[in-house]
């Protein structure tokens, strides 16, 4: 059996869906679903069965016999970085993956788990994994920052694999129930649908209107990566998980646009709040992902947003 935590989330229902095209049907999938709108990420995929994140953990602790578990994909966290309750945040994030980890290496299970690009702060010293570039600005970033330390100081005396994906600027099917926390492309698309205009931030920390760059990545070649490792499970670290490329918030918008064939950009001030807190600039360095091995080719922005407007306009010609 395959686990999957978060499965009725973005990223961990693409891995679900990865899996069902692979013919992978037994999988248990683990979420919370106060959110009950999430189960529309499950329905039109097959999974074995469904457990709760709270009942998941106590099963674990109480030694539960889940059977065969040949790998665990730990998808599951709190990911607002908007979240300043450091209790609630760290036994969701750091606590729990602990545990899972603990477990994994007891049951003889691959453990690949979703880190964040959030732990390089503003960026300031760089996108490579090393400690010399990591310093997060929020309770989110600090949880999977820590939890990556804890990773790095029992890896090399695993005897399992143990793999952990810096996520960038992720976005493609699945992400609708995150509501503000979608991808800038699944809000570009309402926003052009709606009124028009898509809304972006004026320049800030140096950079023009819309001029901020992100790397964002197509969630299609993240579920490919997380099987691939799968699929090798002899490597084991902690990688880079994005395209390589910064592209501009103009960028975006304007594949968005030209999509459309109409629509228009406009910008509106930099929120107070989010002065200092903010990254303006983010590109991963993608050498250790391809020196492990991978070498698949990414989906430029173009290809991806076309690829991600086709599923969210069905009407579309």
């Amino acid at each position: 059996m395959i686990i999957v935590t978060g499965g009725a989330g973005f990223i961990g229902s693409n891995i679900i869906e990865a899996l069902n095209k692979r013919g992978e049907s037994n999988i248990l999938a683990v979420d919370n679903l106060t959110n009950g709108r999430k189960m529309h990420n499950l329905s039109d995929l097959n999974i074995l069965d469904y457990m709760d994140k709270e009942d998941f953990i106590v099963n674990i602790k109480s030694g539960y016999d889940f059977g065969n578990i040949s790998a665990v994909f730990h998808e599951g966290a709190c990911s607002s970085t908007a979240e300043w309750d450091g209790r609630f945040i760290m036994r969701n994030n750091f606590e729990y993956s602990k545990e899972l980890l603990k477990w994994c290496q007891n049951v003889g299970a691959q453990y690949i788990y979703a880190s964040s690009a959030s732990v390089y702060g503003t960026g300031k010293n760089g996108f490579v994994e090393d400690r010399a570039c990591e310093l997060p600005i929020n309770m989110y970033a600090y949880s999977k920052f820590q939890f990556d330390q804890y990773v790095r100081s029992i890896i090399k005396k695993s005897r399992y694999q143990i793999v952990g994906f810096r996520y960038f600027n992720v976005y493609g099917s699945r992400e609708s129930h995150k509501g503000t926390m979608s991808s800038v492309i699944y809000h570009f698309n309402n926003q052009i649908t709606t009124n028009g205009k898509a809304f972006l931030f004026e320049g800030t920390a140096g950079y023009g209107n819309g001029g901020q760059k992100r790397d964002f990545v197509y969630v299609e070649d993240c579920a490919n990566v997380n099987l691939w490792f799968m699929d090798n499970p002899r490597m084991s670290g902690i990688f880079n998980l994005g395209t390589g490329e910064a592209r501009s918030f103009n960028d975006v918008a304007n594949a968005v646009i030209k999509y459309h064939g109409k629509g228009k950009t406009e910008y509106i001030p930099f929120p107070e709040y989010l002065k200092g807190a903010y990254q303006s600039f983010t590109e991963a360095n993608i050498s250790e992902l391809r020196n492990a091995g991978y070498d698949a080719p990414f989906h430029s922005l173009e290809e991806g947003v076309k690829k991600y407007l086709d599923m969210l306009n069905l009407d579309h010609p």
